[in-house]
């Protein structure tokens, strides 16, 4: 008997609105405790309330001065980062195991695809975006502002290969909260939006845009 294609690759996109982070992360890890071979993948594109957040990894003494933004530890990779309104979050709750019709997507390539989805978004709005080695995110890469941090990412990949949290780009935010903090460690990292860089777009927009380059590039043979 042939076996059936594997089911629901492209991810569903669920838009959460504004919502408190600690009730996403609960959220997140509840759907990937609950999910089965079955479950459909899916995208969840929130903004949060001001928050802190810290990877495994983070050493607390990168959080400088929290001031009233709560600070809460999570299970995802990296160090400490800023969500907050104005920023597109979203959230990548996909089983990698059947998420590429054709091969099995392994988590480099998945954070390699991520990487280019955010830099495609960008090059859209005319904006110029680039990794850097050993620093996960996204850079500007030329201008007044080259070196700055427009994007970032971290990722809880499970054992069975499904994944939670996410990526964030940063589109029209209050930037102050970030150099209350050494982001994703880094001491002196400046990160800027695309409000600052010159392009003022509604949220709305650029949360499509990034999950149709999401879509795109995760489901693309």
């Amino acid at each position: 008997m042939q076996a059936a294609l594997a089911p629901n690759v492209t991810p569903r996109i669920i838009h959460r609105g504004i919502e408190p982070y600690q009730l996403t992360f609960d959220a997140m890890r509840a759907f990937t405790d609950a999910r089965d071979e079955h479950t459909q993948n899916e995208f969840w594109i929130v903004e949060h309330p001001p928050v802190y957040t810290l990877g495994l990894g983070a050493d607390q003494s990168h959080v400088l001065a929290a001031h009233d933004i709560p600070v809460v530890q999570t299970d995802r990779g990296g160090e400490v980062t800023y969500h907050g309104p104005g920023q597109v979050v979203i959230y990548l709750l996909i089983d990698l195991r059947r998420s590429h019709p054709k091969a099995r997507l392994f988590a480099r390539e998945f954070v390699n695809k991520i990487e280019q989805a955010v830099i495609n978004t960008l090059e859209a709005y005319n904006l110029a975006g680039e990794r850097k080695e050993g620093a996960p995110g996204i850079y500007v890469s030329n201008g007044q502002w080259q070196g700055a941090k427009v994007a970032a990412l971290g990722l809880k990949v499970r054992g069975n290969g499904c994944t939670y949290h996410g990526v964030s780009l940063n589109v029209d935010m209050d930037l102050t909260p970030f150099s209350w903090i050494n982001p994703c460690g880094y001491a002196g990292l400046a990160t800027v939006d695309m409000k600052t860089l010159g392009v003022t777009v509604p949220l709305s927009q650029v949360q499509n845009a990034l999950a149709q380059n999401l879509q795109d590039l995760l489901t693309a043979p």
